[in-house]
């Protein structure tokens, strides 16, 4: 994949991109403190699309957020719609992972004549919490930005370090190539070592989450033909009833489980690709 920038109005976005000019164009959104590098494993069985893989505003190599600005999901919808003007896409697929998913959720909700085709792994719709935990959650996220200027950034002697660091901070069973692809890309040099290029921002809760009254409708209305792949066992905040549920209320959608871990589009890129099969070609 070679490396690519853009700017818009969330600054510069940068990220990896393969593929030929003509063939099905697939924004790829990555997850929650990883970045583009998170789709070079499945990029290698992705011959067929012009795919385009996106540092989210924050993440790898792509802008952070000016400090009045909030790390929220509709943010993260409109910069990759930014991106994707920027690149002159009208009309184009989205692949999501994690975080990524979320947000290709909603960009398919929120703009559906932009979208084709959809496909996310790990994900469908938001993280979502009961309307009583609300003031809580707000109190919690005004604590840690009067806590943030405090924080300093750990530096890592080399890389390995650091990839081992990601290993035991890590969600999923994330394996140790695809954490070396995550970190490389994740991390920028300083006086004697390396820190995480991410901005701390994103480590802070989320000031407002959406109720699941709320993703369901937002779900119902994604009008692209979907298809939603899960690992098996599935994450304990996203468990297989509610996954199932959420998948039963797509028009045009279809669910597929397989063995895996939450990484699993980059630990085992080849049955990945093969669950998507032809999927963004398809007419």
């Amino acid at each position: 994949m070679r490396a690519f920038a853009v700017d818009t109005v969330f600054g510069t976005l940068a990220g990896l991109r393969c593929g030929r000019e003509g063939a099905p164009r697939v924004l790829a959104l990555h997850g929650w403190l990883d970045n583009a590098a998170s789709f070079v494993p499945l990029s290698a069985h992705l011959h067929d699309s012009d795919l385009v893989a996106l540092d989210l505003p924050g993440h790898g190599a792509s802008a952070h957020l000016p400090p009045a600005a909030d790390y929220l999901l509709i943010g993260f919808l409109r910069a990759a719609f930014a991106a994707a003007d920027a690149l002159g896409w009208e009309r184009f697929a989205l692949l999501g992972h994690s975080l990524g998913g979320v947000i290709a959720s909603l960009m398919a909700s929120a703009q559906p004549q932009r979208i084709e085709r959809l496909l996310t792994i790990e994900a469908l719709g938001a993280l979502t919490e009961a309307e009583a935990r609300t003031t809580q959650r707000l109190r919690d996220a005004m604590a840690a930005y009067a806590l943030l200027p405090a924080k300093q950034l750990r530096v890592f002697p080399d890389i390995a370090t650091a990839a081992r660091a990601r290993l035991q901070a890590g969600t999923g069973d994330l394996g140790e190539a695809a954490a070396l692809l995550l970190v490389e890309r994740g991390l920028r040099p300083v006086d004697g070592g390396f820190v995480w290029r991410s901005d701390p921002r994103l480590t802070m809760p989320t000031a407002v989450r959406m109720s699941e009254a709320q993703c369901r409708d937002l779900i119902a209305h994604i009008e692209c033909p979907t298809r939603v792949i899960y690992a098996d066992p599935a994450q304990n905040y996203f468990p297989d009833a509610l996954r199932r549920e959420r998948a039963a209320l797509l028009r045009h959608g279809e669910l597929i489980v397989m063995p895996g871990s939450h990484h699993l589009h980059m630990d085992d890129a080849a049955g990945v690709a093969a669950a998507i099969g032809d999927f963004f070609r398809a007419g």
